[in-house]
């Protein structure tokens, strides 16, 4: 797995976004459109999402919590890093 694509938001923003990131698969595969949140307890990313007719939002793209957990550890060194 590799982060193709990392875009970062204005740290003045009210947003809790604060990048969204874009990540291919060792097949060649992109996934577009995650997030890295900064919430109550620390960074962590989320799946894109879209809003269902009863108004919630759902995750378009569900990973293995194994994966979920690899990406997010490349996710946020990656952001981390570019950070610095």
């Amino acid at each position: 797995m590799k982060i193709v694509r990392m875009n970062f938001l204005d740290s003045n923003s009210k947003s809790k976004t604060a990048a969204f990131f874009d990540f291919q698969t060792p097949d060649g595969i992109t996934i577009k459109g995650f997030r890295i949140v900064n919430g109550s307890n620390g960074l962590f990313i989320s799946a894109p999402d879209s809003k269902g007719k009863d108004g919630k939002y759902y995750e378009s793209v569900i990973l293995p919590k194994d994966l979920k957990k690899k990406l997010e550890k490349l996710a946020l060194d990656e952001y981390n890093k570019s950070k610095s």
